[in-house]
This record gives C-alpha cells, sequence and structure tokens, in this order.
C-alpha cells in the first residue's frame, strides 16, 4: 500500500502554486472573468507554465521537464480546482502530455516542458477512459484521414469532434485518426482548424467543436503505441480531475465552516445549530474520504500499478460526488448571499457539477468498476 501522504516537496509545491493563484486569480477575479467571457487566463497559463514549470511536471528532465510524477501533478490539480483557475492545466500539462509521454516526441515534449506549446486532445470531454484491452474502435470519437499525403508522412485530416475541452487555448491538437493502423497526429490549430465554442455549464473550463478540413496532421503514434497513448490520456485525466474535484469540495467545506462561524442568528452562530453540524459533518466525511480515493489513484499512477484503473475509477466516482455535495451544501449554508451571482459559490458549483460530468460520470465509473471486477453494474 503506497504512502497517501503528502511528502515535504508535495506541500512545498502547493505552497508556491497556491500563492500564485491567491494573488493573481482569486475567485473573486475568477467570477469577473467568466462574467466577461475570458475564459483562458494567458499570462496566468504562462507564468504557471512556464515561470513555475507546472506543465512539464511529468515530462523528463532530458525534455526539459521537471521528471516529477503524478502525484506532484495531483497536488497542482488540487489547488487549480481550489481556485476554479481558468487554466489549461487538466487538458495539457495532464491529458496531452500522458498522452505524448509514450511516444518519445521530443520537439512535442519539450515544447510543452517549457511552456511554449500548449496542446489538447482532441476526445470529446465526456469520454470514459476505455477498459484495459479494448480496441480504439470501442472509442466514441475519430477523425479520418484521407488517402492523399503530402510525403514525410503527412496525411490531411477531415472530420469533427464534439465538446473538447481546452482545445480555445491549445496551439496544437492530438487528434485520433481512424486509418489503418489506427494513429494519433499533432496538427496545428493555425492551419485551418476551426473552432466553435460552446456555452457550457462551467465558464472556467470552455468547450469547443473542432472541425478538420483537410488540415495537414503528422502522426506521432500508430497500432498499439496510439491506442496506449489515448488510454493512457484518458486514464490520467479521470484520475487528475478527480484529485481537482477534491480540491473544489476541501475550497467548499472551508468556505461553508468560516462563513456559519461569523453568521449569527438569535444571538449565536449559525455554525451552533445542530442540524447544521449534521449537515457539515457529512460533507466533511465525504470530502476525507475524496483525498484518499484521489491520493490512491495519484500514487497508482506515478508508479504505473496495475491496480490503476481500479483507482482511477474509484476516485472519480467519490470526488465527483463529493464536489457536488460540498459546493451544494456551500451554496444553501450562505443564505441569500450563496444564491446572489456575486457571490463565487456559483463558481465552484458549476466546476463541481461540471467536473463530474466530464470523463465518465459517477455512475459510468462505478458500472466500470463492476466490468473489471466481474461483478453486476449497479441497480441490475
Amino acid at each position: 500500500m503506497p504512502d497517501l501522504r503528502y511528502s515535504d516537496a508535495e506541500e512545498q509545491l502547493r505552497a508556491v502554486v497556491r500563492d500564485l493563484l491567491a494573488d493573481r486569480s482569486p475567485l473573486t477575479a475568477v467570477l469577473a472573468r467568466a462574467d466577461a467571457g475570458e475564459a483562458d487566463d494567458v499570462p496566468l497559463w504562462r507564468t504557471l507554465a512556464a515561470d513555475l514549470g507546472c506543465a512539464g511536471l511529468l515530462i523528463d528532465e532530458s525534455h526539459g521537464g521537471a521528471g516529477a510524477s503524478y502525484r506532484e501533478a495531483a497536488v497542482v490539480a488540487e489547488e487549480t480546482g481550489k481556485a476554479a483557475a481558468c487554466v489549461p492545466y487538466l487538458t495539457s500539462a495532464v491529458m496531452a502530455t500522458a498522452a505524448l509521454l509514450g511516444t518519445g516526441d521530443a520537439d512535442l515534449l519539450g515544447g510543452l516542458a517549457s511552456g511554449r506549446v500548449t496542446a489538447a486532445l482532441a476526445v470529446g470531454f465526456a469520454s470514459m477512459p476505455p477498459a484495459p484491452g479494448a480496441e480504439p474502435g470501442s472509442w466514441p470519437v475519430r477523425i479520418g484521414p484521407s488517402q492523399d499525403g503530402d510525403g514525410a508522412g503527412v496525411v490531411r485530416l477531415s472530420g469533427t469532434v464534439s465538446g473538447v475541452a481546452g482545445a480555445l487555448a491549445a496551439n496544437v491538437l492530438l487528434v485520433p485518426g481512424d486509418g489503418v493502423p489506427f494513429s494519433l497526429y499533432a496538427v496545428d490549430t493555425a492551419a485551418g482548424v476551426t473552432r466553435t465554442p460552446l456555452v457550457s455549464l462551467d465558464a472556467t473550463r470552455p468547450l469547443a467543436d473542432v472541425t478538420l478540413d483537410q488540415v495537414p496532421g503528422r502522426p506521432v503514434a500508430s497500432g498499439e503505441d496510439a491506442a496506449r497513448a489515448v488510454a493512457a490520456a484518458l486514464t490520467a485525466g479521470a484520475g487528475m480531475l478527480a484529485s481537482e474535484l477534491f480540491g473544489v469540495a476541501e475550497q467548499c467545506l472551508g468556505m461553508t465552516v468560516a462563513y456559519v462561524k461569523e453568521r449569527r442568528q438569535f444571538a449565536r452562530p449559525v455554525g451552533s445549530f445542530q442540524a447544521l453540524k449534521h449537515r457539515l459533518a457529512d460533507v466533511w466525511v465525504a470530502v476525507t474520504q475524496a483525498r484518499a480515493a484521489a491520493r490512491y489513484a495519484a500514487a497508482c499512477l506515478a508508479t504505473g500499478d496495475p491496480d490503476a484503473p481500479v483507482a482511477v475509477a474509484l476516485a472519480k466516482a467519490a470526488c465527483g460526488e463529493a464536489a457536488v455535495q460540498a459546493a451544494q451544501e456551500c451554496v444553501q449554508m450562505h443564505g441569500g448571499i450563496g444564491f446572489t451571482w456575486e457571490h463565487p459559490a456559483h463558481v465552484l458549483l458549476k466546476r463541481a457539477k461540471s467536473g463530474s460530468m466530464a470523463l465518465g460520470t459517477s455512475d459510468r465509473h462505478r458500472a466500470a468498476l463492476a466490468a473489471l471486477v466481474d461483478l453486476p453494474p449497479p441497480g441490475s
């Protein structure tokens, strides 16, 4: 059993990231940015990615990265969740990077590590990580290359992918293509890619429909290597999204406890009322369980443990529900101000709700768990 406690290095990383986000992206600033329709905070991302090196946490030092692990990446995900930060950390520094780690593409990995490149995996954000051994055809979104190539392995790609997270901020898209063999292509978004923003629940993480019309793509992996790359990206994304959702839940719990200690009714703090104590105790239990599940998933991903698919499914299910529960209680226990647009509670609620549905809902992950351990799915 891995040690789930945070190391000193992880706590130091947390402190640096937390200070940056508190200074440059407090929840009030996030709310104002969402109000103005400015979902991607480019200056903040550049600082987080390049100056703090968070974009290269998972990348080897030989490619300019930090050579860290998913444990450190999960700490950053927690902090971006607490701040509801408008940065493509999950989509670029985790999912796109995880897809490229096994390909040995030095140019892209070096660009990601330095912060010069921001990438996104061109797969719908609702996609589930595939079950171990699943065929590429079982994945819901694929794009077909045409038969006329441009030489040097470059092919022309056409098709549309709906609901891609991080696409608007990316200058490189990693596109799964349904040629023979199944392949993963790198596409420059300046080469004629059409990105249509979608109206989504969470304004801090914009989604877009991506349309390619005979756009050149460079293959970065093919066959089983491509299948493993996309599977790794979706699995790592779900695992780190669980850590982000845990961060959202912990932030909501902290805000709520602080408020009920200050708000007074009948000459006493409302936090002294037994009914609220019990509700907050339930949230605390859910958040504590979510922390353990998220930490175990990060530890399994960090070591390549065979239990990683089970750990990720468990963490995504637990953390999604804990975040929604904590965010709903945060809104309600803040009373009248909690229901106003001016209070940031709804920003966290939307991040929790959207995150709980992204990369597989809790119910879908439980069904995947049942299939992994050969049990009947819930409700059967």
